[in-house]
């Protein structure tokens, strides 16, 4: 593993930070995250307007090819980039869905028309997209999604609900995953659709979460127009595509890195004298040993990166560890606040930092696939463990229960 820049990566850190100091403030060291961004209204223009100044400056898309307005770099200067990024004010977090998930996937199975039409658009911030893959019977085990999409001369009508889509309040395109042949089995029978969030039959319900936002939604699709000309892939074959998206989505939540860092835990435990205590100060060094536990998982796959290799099975390893850091530290901020934790609105301390992060935990570990699944993963591919047993993996799907 290395952990040092080569001269060539010392370089473009060097002109990255450059850039960066020319065209953004430096983030406060007692700067504390927005726990609202999802429903401030000026956010997601923040974002637009930060992700219109990356294509500007050239920093956008830096994997992405030359010819769809991308830097035509390395993953792993897109890696440093984001080091040194996450050192300033700024984020284009409302499109992070679109540049990380969408963009790679258009790139590697879309048609040169989709392409065209979608891709420079995503990295100018014009436009904003939503992924529609979960379904309330189908969340881990995507493949079990009953949303229908019957063929009608040139055009697939579509009928189903999604929920957990996150942003499709705001988005203007949406990636779904439909059932396309009942008679195919679970896995074979789906196909990848681009969607227009304004075409007649699609109903956006917010989802009020229990940090009193409402981030997530449900989408309902009632008789749904989407012509063939969207379908991304081969029909009935969505399920590979899917597994680009899913394998950018574990990446992105994965390289996210820690919301809290250290400085802030210490800080809030000065702030109620608790560090004098054994109990506490254990769970702060605990703390501090995961984000560096962090830190090295991102250099194994920036190590990677740099030699030329794409990461594979580590992705869901990032994923699994911040999963299990982000509920341990909402734990310990609320132990830290001790009887304060309790409070809410207004009475609440910094902003409810601690209570968001503890009950929002649950949004980092389901979305881009649940702890069990990313063990799953770990256990088969990188263990070599033996799959487990799926009575329902060669079975026409209108046979399963409930299909």
């Amino acid at each position: 593993m290395d952990f040092d820049d080569t001269p060539e990566e010392a370089a473009f850190r060097a002109e990255a930070r450059t850039w960066l100091e020319a065209h953004a403030e430096r983030r406060r060291p007692d700067a504390r995250p927005s726990l609202a961004a999802a429903n401030d209204p000026g956010h997601l223009e923040a974002c637009r307007t930060w992700q219109r100044t990356l294509y500007d400056g050239g920093w956008a898309g830096i994997t992405w090819p030359k010819a769809y307005g991308g830097r035509g770099g390395t993953a792993n200067e897109a890696r440093v980039f984001a080091q040194e990024e996450r050192q300033f004010d700024v984020t284009t977090g409302m499109f992070s869905v679109a540049v990380n998930m969408i963009g790679p996937t258009l790139i590697a199975h879309g048609t040169p028309e989709q392409q065209e039409r979608h891709l420079d658009a995503v990295l100018r911030g014009d436009e904003m997209w939503c992924q529609l893959f979960s379904e309330p019977g189908a969340g881990s085990d995507l493949a079990g999604l009953r949303t229908r999409a019957v063929l009608d001369g040139e055009t697939w009508v579509v009928n189903g609900q999604k929920v957990w889509s996150s942003g499709a309040h705001q988005a203007d395109f949406g990636i779904l995953l439909a059932r396309t042949d009942p008679e195919a089995t679970k896995h074979a029978g789906i196909t990848y659709f681009l969607v227009d969030m304004t075409t007649p039959g699609v109903e956006v319900r917010p989802l009020r979460q229990i940090t009193g936002h409402a981030h997530f939604n449900e989408v309902f699709l009632t008789d749904v127009a989407v012509p063939a000309a969207n379908v991304v892939g081969p029909v009935h074959g969505g399920w590979g595509v899917a597994q680009t998206t899913l394998a950018s989505e574990r990446s992105m939540i994965g390289g996210g890195g820690a919301a809290t860092g250290i400085e802030q835990l210490v800080d809030l435990a000065r702030e109620y004298g608790r560090t004098h205590e054994p109990g506490v100060r254990q769970d702060l060094a605990r703390a501090y040993t995961r984000m560096r536990l962090l830190e090295f998982l991102g250099f194994r796959a920036q190590t990677a990166l740099s030699q030329g290799k794409m990461p594979g099975p580590e992705v869901s390893v990032m994923k699994l560890a911040i999963s299990d850091h982000v509920e341990r530290t909402g734990d310990l901020l609320m132990g830290i606040e001790g009887p304060h934790a309790t409070l809410g609105g207004d009475d609440a301390p910094r902003g409810q930092l601690a209570q968001y992060q503890f009950l929002g935990q649950w949004s980092v570990r389901l979305g881009g696939g649940t702890d069990q699944v990313q063990r799953n993963v770990i256990g088969e591919r990188v263990l070599g463990l033996p799959r487990e047993a799926r009575a329902d993996k060669d079975v026409p799907f209108r046979e399963l229960q409930g299909a």
